[in-house]
């Protein structure tokens, strides 16, 4: 038995080294941790549960028979984050480059299958150069049965994906369809082609960086929800993301004890300028109103802010139009972006919280030969399917379909309120009288004057929250100090909400 035990501490040990300690060391010289460096950073310590660390590849073709590593590039498991369980696979680079064969396939499956069947959150920590070439269509097969897990289980359990070194080729696909993705400045990247390939087919000279590297994808293509500058940095996000988010579906999301009886905030009384053309800051409001916030796509649309945070310590997601980046004009970018986090928050029953200062969508020929209207949809279409709590405040302009689309009354808001300094119509005051009176400023002996008349007359007539109060479409109008206190009783309210929609096989969401 002695012998056995031994054999048994030999091949163990040989998982653990993965590619050897060269490739280890030249993954560091890289600025580049392990990939069981990388799990350890990631979980509870001492709890990472592996399995089939002794899996090998069974390719006999072009000298693959005489390499062989066990754990075949991927080191996959179970532990636990904060004492809550997840599934982890972290692909190794030492091993093949970290490519993806049909065993390394058939692991990451596995314990994608097992997440399904018992409600847990999957995490990928990609570090791979793509397909074994070696083995020709069988990986592509693997990356197809990645593919298939990655959207069955979608909806069913948190999916979060790390790039922490190359994602190319049908790689990208799989982090695509998961709902986070982080990234790390100067050593990830994701693309369909590489800098390579595109100066062949298009002659453009572009670098890694700029083809794909983190800030590329945060800031204009919104491929990466989040970036930053370590990898020990992009794990202990993760783990601070999975802390406002439940296992699965028909789990809650986690609440942290709150005790604070002072919700009285006076600053908000403040915070919205006279003058109801000058921007302001709405994250300053999110600050006040929340214990705690992380931003989602930070660098991306940034006329629209979305992340997750905590009032009266339960888990909430918040979407908010923001002042200070195109006078929080809703475009193509800042609709699908919200579009998509308001669905994962219906996903898991995180409640909405929505701060609306909105001037309406953005007009131009780019944005309409773009699909405006189709993208715009999109938000649309994702608050009124909705069925989670959704409560709305409208701090000032809430104007035109822009009004209807962020989580108005009437497309199911639970709770709608709104500040003494809202505007809620049609248009703004200028350019409604300037419709409405046309004739009557162009025959007017001095048409300045009389457009200053009829501003002001319209102003004081419709630009304020209470012709919506009186109809109903408001149900409270509140001093912005009241504003945190009106959202907790409201959330306590709305935890034993039910809301279906139409029994159907899906929607058909105006993609």
């Amino acid at each position: 038995m002695e012998d056995k035990f031994k054999k048994l501490e030999k091949l163990r040990s040989a998982a653990l080294d993965g590619g050897g300690k060269e490739k280890i060391e030249q993954q560091h010289k890289k600025g580049k941790l392990t990939a069981r460096e990388r799990i350890d950073l990631l979980v509870d310590s001492g709890t990472f549960q592996e399995i089939d660390s002794l899996v090998t590849h069974r390719s006999q073709d072009f000298g693959l028979d005489k390499q062989k590593f066990y754990g075949d590039g991927v080191i996959t498991g179970f532990a636990k984050i904060d004492g809550r369980p997840v599934a982890v696979f972290s692909q190794d680079f030492t091993v093949f480059g970290g490519s993806l064969s049909e065993a390394h396939a058939e692991k990451i499956c596995k314990i994608m299958d097992m997440a399904l069947k018992t409600g847990i959150p999957i995490i990928g920590l990609n570090d791979s150069g793509g397909a074994r070439i070696q083995e020709g269509v069988v990986s592509l097969g693997g990356y197809a049965e990645i593919f298939l897990r990655n959207t069955l289980a979608s909806g069913v359990v948190p999916q979060i994906s790390a790039i922490l070194g190359p994602c190319a080729g049908g790689a990208v696909y799989s982090p695509a369809i998961t709902d986070f993705t982080f990234m790390v400045r100067n050593t990830s990247y994701m693309f369909v082609t590489g800098p390579n390939v595109v100066k062949t087919v298009t002659h453009e000279d572009v670098s890694f960086e700029e083809l794909g590297g983190a800030d590329t994808h945060a800031s204009k293509s919104g491929v990466a929800h989040f970036v930053f500058n370590t990898e020990a940095e992009v794990l202990e996000g993760i783990r601070q993301l999975l802390s406002y988010l439940p296992l699965n579906w028909m789990d809650s999301p986690p609440e942290k004890i709150f005790t604070s009886d002072d919700l009285i905030i006076p600053e908000l009384d403040t915070i919205i300028p006279d003058n109801p053309n000058k921007p302001y800051d709405m994250k300053e409001i999110i600050e006040l109103l929340t214990e705690d916030f992380y931003e989602v796509h930070s660098q991306y649309a940034e006329n629209i802010v979305v992340g997750f945070g905590r009032i009266g310590g339960m888990s909430v997601g918040i979407i908010a139009n923001q002042p200070k980046a195109l006078a929080g004009v809703l475009d193509i970018n800042a609709s699908v972006k919200g579009a998509r986090f308001v669905r994962f928050c219906d996903a898991f029953s995180i409640p909405l919280i929505v701060l609306v200062d909105v001037p309406g969508f953005l007009p131009g020929t780019e944005q309409e030969w773009n699909g405006i209207i189709r993208h715009g949809a999109k938000l649309l279409f994702a608050f009124s399917e909705a069925t989670v709590p959704k409560i709305t405040v409208i701090t000032r302009k809430a104007y035109g379909g822009a009004y209807d689309v962020m989580n108005s009354k009437h497309i199911r808001g639970d709770f709608n309120f709104a500040w003494p300094s809202a505007e809620i119509a049609v248009m703004g005051p200028k350019g409604a009288v300037e419709i409405i009176f046309k004739k009557e400023i162009k025959n007017a002996d001095k048409p300045e004057e009389k457009l200053k008349k009829l501003v002001e007359e319209y102003t004081e007539k419709f630009a304020n929250p209470y012709i919506a109060a009186e109809r109903g479409y408001i149900d409270e109008v509140i001093f912005p100090r009241e504003t945190k206190k009106r959202l907790i009783d409201s959330l306590n309210i709305l935890k034993t909400k039910v809301d279906n929609n139409p029994k159907k096989k899906h929607s058909n969401i105006p993609l």
